[in-house]
């Protein structure tokens, strides 16, 4: 049985597509991706068949109008079948080959990518219980994304709350994956696992507060991972050591060194 091909619509670029893309790199599955600028997504029909929609089609009564609600604003214009297969109607999206499934969640993509594969190559563990262990990390990563997607986009209008919770994130992430790390070479298990690919993107993501730091210092807060190679030595270099491998340079480019 030939490997499976997996379609994905979403905002570009997004470090939560880079891990399906890494995954499919490693293991041999075909992924296709559309979309566009955050901004510019409002120009495009949210589908299987997603494409940018002219003008004249991108109008108020279109059946396919909705009030956005989530981290867009104003109008967004998805088919029925999108909000079948996609009913929280959030990007990224992915389908299956025939655009009969939907998954969201960009975990549930990675893993979707690996399950594909005729040989995964122990990306997701080696028994059930390791696949149990991969999955254990990929779940206390959502507690760091979740933060991350709150925290960078209200950075310009950031909290006291907001900037604390995120801290608080990523002290608990991040130790735990350097605690992980002095015992072995990978999160997970004793080789690579999505569980490393996962960590790469989401801190990755993350670090983008770098970027912003003069907004920061402008509203009285400091880089929270402003000391992230002292503190967490282990996770740090585990991070540039996989995201210099050709499977995760070819989709995160030069942005590793832009926020080291």
């Amino acid at each position: 049985m030939a490997d499976a091909t997996i379609k994905i619509f979403s905002y570009l670029p997004n470090p939560r597509v880079w891990k399906a893309l890494v995954a499919a790199q490693f293991c041999g599955i075909t992924v296709t991706v559309a979309g566009d600028k955050p901004a510019n997504l409002q120009n495009w029909l949210w589908d299987f068949d997603a494409r940018e929609l002219p003008p004249d089609e991108r109008v108020e009564d279109s059946p396919h109008a909705r009030l956005s609600k989530r981290g867009f604003s104003g109008t967004l214009y998805k088919t029925d079948a999108f909000l079948q297969a996609h009913p929280f109607g959030t990007v990224p999206a992915a389908f299956s080959e025939d655009g009969s499934i939907g998954i969201f969640e960009s975990n549930s993509i990675l893993r979707a990518v690996v399950r594909a594969a005729e040989n995964d190559h122990g990306l997701y563990g080696k028994t059930g219980n390791e696949a149990s262990r991969v999955d254990s990390f990929l779940d206390a990563a959502l507690v760091l994304a979740r933060e991350a997607q709150v925290y960078l986009l209200s950075i310009n209008e950031l909290s006291q709350v907001t900037h604390e919770r995120m801290s608080s994130a990523y002290e608990f992430y991040l130790s735990g994956i350097n605690r992980s790390l002095a015992t072995s070479d990978y999160i997970a298990s004793d080789q690579l696992t999505i569980a490393d690919i996962g960590f790469v993107c989401d801190v990755s993501q993350f670090l983008r507060e770098r970027l912003l730091e003069d907004s920061l210092k402008q509203q009285g807060f400091a880089v929270i991972s402003k000391n992230m190679e002292r503190e967490y030595p282990l996770a740090t270099a585990h991070l540039k050591t996989l995201g210099a491998m050709p499977e995760f340079s070819t989709h995160l480019g030069d942005y590793l060194s832009k926020v080291f």
